[in-house]
């Protein structure tokens, strides 16, 4: 068992931090009061191979493998999560596409993707009616002349509206996982349309939106992999994304300690820093165990599938782990902030509200528990 990272992970590792500490953190805090989308630092990350970590240089990426995305998405995420979450999609969307589409289709969509020229790419799978339970979607997809015509609503995509390629799940045949489809849509597609802008708790700086479809025209070879097999698609581009969620939640919560021990040691309190109480201390020590496991796993997550091992347990319970551990140190930091935690001038009310959705999205933790328990009967 090695803990030392390569030096090609190393480098991931420090390019991310080194730009996010230059790039994002000081502008974290206006991009969530203005609600403004990082279009001009999500191209500057793509120039340096964030947006492709895990996929083929020959496609324009970086190669770097799954634990170096892992690392980067841990330092964009320290610095400003609602730019990380676009990150995280944009890869899981390139390495799709590099895993399931066809050679026509990677060298049409991959290099935009990893080279800047689309601003991101977005997974369309969630529908108004359906989350958890992507089997019962509505969206559908019937054959025409000239290929495909998709009518139906999907809902909460994250950058749906500026993403030069969405990946969209339709139902093609009877009910059930067997009957669903994967296709590749290009922005600008007739028919296709922006919806509700959602108006969010946290993560400002990345737009969710409805994407309507409305007799929508794409040609027949935007089917990804074969007919009435995308659902294996979705499930295998999930595995990947908890990993990222997880690492994403990761980042959220070192941001967090980081502030709480800096705010503990400059606060006084009757005539001695915050950080000289017991109580205080705890909250650190115990924020700090549990980033540390859940930094474990979220890099085992990833280093079993960069090696090809199963790891839909891995990321279950790296993801689940992962945010819910965020979640309890992003509330003892804010603890240790006392009534200034509550005052936006303090980052530790933003890092609040961005990390409240890590135990929804990419599967809520009720169904990591369930893909969890699941794989351990199965195995039984």
């Amino acid at each position: 068992m090695d803990f030392q990272l390569n030096e090609t992970e190393k480098l991931i590792q420090q390019t991310a931090r080194d730009f996010a500490t230059r790039e994002l953190a000081p502008t974290a805090a206006r991009r969530d009061a203005e609600g403004t989308f990082p279009l001009a630092e999500l191209k500057k990350m793509a120039e340096l191979g964030l947006m492709g970590v895990n996929v083929p240089e020959k496609w324009g990426g970086t190669e770097a493998g799954v634990v170096a995305y892992a690392l980067a998405m841990m330092e964009i995420s320290r610095a400003c999560a609602a730019t990380a979450v676009t990150m995280a999609v944009t890869n899981m969307v390139a390495e799709v596409i590099c895993k399931f589409g066809t050679s026509e289709q990677i060298q049409r969509q991959v290099p935009r993707i990893t080279s800047g020229e689309y601003s991101c790419g977005a997974f369309a799978l969630s529908e108004p009616h359906c989350g958890s339970d992507a089997s019962a979607l509505r969206t559908s997809a019937r054959r025409s002349e000239r290929g495909w015509v998709l009518n139906g609503t999907k809902q909460f995509i994250t950058s749906g509206d500026h993403a030069g390629v969405i990946v969209v799940w339709a139902r093609t045949g009877g009910p059930g996982h067997r009957g669903i489809s994967a296709f590749l849509v290009e922005k600008g597609t007739p028919g296709m349309s922006i919806g509700t802008v959602e108006k969010k708790m946290g993560l400002k700086g990345s737009t969710t939106v409805q994407l309507v479809f409305e007799d929508a025209e794409i040609p027949a070879e935007a089917l990804l992999d074969e007919e009435n097999r995308g659902f294996r698609i979705a499930m295998v581009a999930l595995d990947g994304g908890r990993i990222g969620v997880g690492a994403q939640a990761v980042g959220i919560a070192q941001a967090a300690l980081d502030e709480a021990v800096r705010y503990s040691r400059e606060r006084q309190a009757f005539g001695a820093p915050l950080a000289n109480k017991q109580a205080i201390q705890w909250m650190l020590a115990d924020s700090a165990t549990e980033l540390e496991a859940a930094r474990l796993l979220v890099l085992q997550a990833a280093d079993c599938k960069g090696r090809g091992l199963p790891f839909t347990r891995q990321a279950s319970m790296a993801k689940l782990f992962a945010s819910e551990a965020a979640n309890r140190i992003c509330a003892r930091a804010f603890q240790v902030h006392g009534g200034y935690g509550y005052i936006k001038e303090y980052p530790i009310e933003r890092l609040v509200r961005d990390c409240r959705i890590t135990t929804i999205y990419e599967g809520t933790s009720e169904v990591q528990r369930m893909v969890i328990a699941r794989s351990l009967l199965d195995n039984a």
